[in-house]
């Protein structure tokens, strides 16, 4: 049963239409990842969905009583409020019965004791037990944890823009909506955050439409893709990386019709270059097709980002951080940090919200002072800081006259040298939008043209903070691409793990206690770090509570055998360790097959799509057979 059906929907800003025949479904219990490039709608279609602005044409239909929840990019709510109306104030019976709750134990919590509020309490407790809504109080007091909110009490007006999107989460999740409604959700969460909500969207009962830019999150969670493009939209069945292969098809089908078109045209060409006998009516056919083959070409994959700026040459001596301290208050985030920055730097900066990893990258971009201890800057460095803010914009200026308030053109990575215009192109901005007002750009524009305006300084030192927040993701692997060969050090501070995975090979961790802690690898080698370290803590442990009763059986027993055993596989994992060798094997042969065949086929549509349904299947397998295999030759 869909709880959500779109039937061509129709939205235009101007004379231009942004969404054009939009029509889908949606199930009571899919979970679909929105994807597309910035600019395509996804925000506009989330936004009319959620009931927030109108289309132009179209039907919306959501079955009535349904309880739908939207998590808007940029949350607004009334200064005035309370975080507990915020999030519990949304005309809920149980929502509401779960406030005047809260409400009343947030008074008796700050002192505030008489009969009045006493038997206040008791009443709503007695209306929890008879409504069954202690269970709903718990999920809710799980949720608010999860996402650090303590304070009920705070103002919305005095929350950071972080805190109001973790309030704005909190609102929609403990709602338990039937259709969740997610725009960007993991901005200004940390990593620890994200995985928990991944954990708890994986397992949601309802509905789920979201838009990210976190491929991991995208991956891990959903099971439908939708693509939003000017032609419409288009659905995919399976997670992100499902729809990476079946776009690798696609594109594979899509250049074997364009080999097909010119070898057509060609000979159609050589017919007309002939002379035929006579231009009649029979041959006119011929003629048209020729000509229509001739200026065809080829539509081709999507338009894609060029990143190729120039970066200036690096001497010996890079960013030399020597024994910095910052403080705010009475709490230090960074306290005696050294460090020697060197050419071959490519750093990832993690930690949790307001533990002082932008401090450390203003202080190295010298935006801000430390307490104590300096940096030194090499001769040659030239720093390049993407932060999250961007340099102010003049809204009234033209996109192109705020690049060349720069520079007029701009020496490329190839060392030619292109006009302010050509790069813009290049980033995805056609003449069109050039020309346009910077307060015509939506967010995520706007993040590429302060990326743009970054990269033409030429840097050698190139500090992003959280440069994947409203990027959208050609963008973001337009950007990866880039910095694979960006000839200088990077440091960058990002929850996006997929980001950090492919762009670095060192991961400090910021503590909140002033001390900083480094690991060698990218991200996920943290991330293995951490849970070896976890093990051999909880074995340590085990170990130590077993120790008396161990010393005291050691007079009369022999060695600890188990220990050895467990490090040798039995009969029946040996046999299981060369079965799996056998079928990786096979596997692998298998995939070269299909691949190839893929290649030779790519004019049968539909045997390409079977062949990549295989081909998923067949990934999928050899994943976990290779995950096994691993476990079981580690252990031999």
């Amino acid at each position: 049963m869909n709880i959500l059906t779109i039937e061509s929907l129709y939205k235009s800003f101007g004379t231009k239409p942004l969404l054009e025949g939009v029509t889908f479904g949606l199930a009571d219990n899919e979970k679909m990842g929105l994807i597309g490039a910035n600019g395509s709608g996804k925000t506009t279609l989330m936004r009319i969905i959620g009931g927030q602005e109108k289309a132009d044409r179209g039907r919306v239909i959501v079955p009535s009583g349904a309880r739908v929840a939207y998590l808007p990019q940029n949350p607004e709510f009334d200064p005035t409020h309370s975080v507990l109306d915020a999030v519990f104030d949304q005309g809920d019976p149980m929502l509401r019965l779960l406030h005047d709750y809260e409400e009343a134990s947030h008074k008796l919590a700050a002192g505030q004791m008489d009969d009045k509020l006493l038997a206040r309490i008791s009443d709503l407790s007695h209306q929890l037990d008879v409504t069954g809504g202690w269970d709903r109080e718990a999920s809710a007091a799980a949720i608010l944890d999860r996402l650090g909110i303590v304070d009920l009490g705070a103002k919305v007006g005095t929350l950071s823009g972080g805190q109001r999107k973790r309030v704005a989460m909190a609102r929609a999740l403990v709602l338990q909506p039937d259709l969740l409604l997610l725009d960007e959700p993991t901005n200004h969460l940390d990593t620890d955050t994200i995985a928990w909500l991944e954990t708890y969207l994986s397992k949601y009962p309802g509905a789920l439409l979201l838009v990210t830019h976190d491929r991991y999150f995208l991956d891990r969670v959903t099971n439908r893709m939708l693509e939003v493009t000017p032609e419409g939209v288009t659905k995919y069945e399976g997670n992100y990386s499902r729809y990476l292969e079946l776009k690798e098809a696609a594109d594979i089908l899509a250049e074997a019709t364009e080999r097909t078109r010119n070898n057509l045209a060609r000979r159609e060409l050589a017919w007309l270059r002939r002379g035929a006998k006579a231009r009649t009516s029979k041959a006119k056919y011929r003629i048209d097709r020729a000509l229509a083959l001739q200026e065809g070409g080829k539509s081709g994959p999507d338009a894609k980002i060029e990143l190729a700026a120039a970066s200036t040459r690096l001497g010996k001596k890079v960013v030399e951080l020597q024994k910095l301290s910052k403080s705010y208050g009475d709490r230090t985030l960074i306290s005696d940090f050294s460090r020697l920055l060197t050419r071959e730097d490519r750093i990832g900066i993690i930690g949790a919200n307001g533990t002082g990893k932008t401090t450390l990258l203003d202080m190295i971009a010298g935006k801000i002072q430390p307490d104590s201890g300096h940096v030194e800057l090499g001769t040659t460095v030239v720093i390049g800081y993407f932060d999250q803010e961007g340099r102010p914009l003049n809204e009234n200026l033209r996109v192109i006259d705020t690049l060349t308030e720069v520079a007029d053109n701009v020496k490329t990575a190839d060392g030619s040298v292109i006009s302010a215009s050509q790069m813009l192109e290049r980033f995805l901005f056609p003449p069109a939008v050039q020309y346009t007002p910077v307060s015509k750009l939506s967010g995520g524009e706007r993040r590429r043209l302060h990326l743009l305006l970054v990269l033409m300084k030429a840097p050698n030192v190139l500090l992003l903070d959280e440069p994947t927040n409203d990027l959208d993701i050609p963008t973001l692997s337009a950007l990866e691409e880039y910095l694979d060969s960006f000839a200088g050090v990077l440091i960058v501070v990002s929850h996006d793990r997929w980001f950090l995975d492919r762009t670095i090979d060192h991961v400090l961790r910021v503590n909140g206690d002033g001390s900083i802690r480094e690991f060698p690898g990218d991200y996920s080698a943290y991330l293995e770090h951490q849970a070896n370290e976890t093990a051999l803590a909880n074995k340590t442990a085990s170990s130590s509570a077993a120790a008396p009763s161990a010393s005291k059986a050691s007079s009369t027993s022999q060695p600890n055998s188990a220990t050895k055993s467990d490090a040798k596989l039995s009969y029946k994992e040996k046999k299981l360790l060369e079965d799996l060798e056998k079928r990786i094997e096979t596997g692998e042969s298998r995939k070269e097959s299909i691949e190839a065949e893929i290649s030779s086929k790519a004019d049968d549509f539909d045997r390409v799509m079977t062949l990549s349904n295989e081909l998923g299947e067949l990934l999928a397998q050899l994943e976990k057979d290779v995950e096994q295999w691993a476990e079981l030759a580690d252990r031999a």
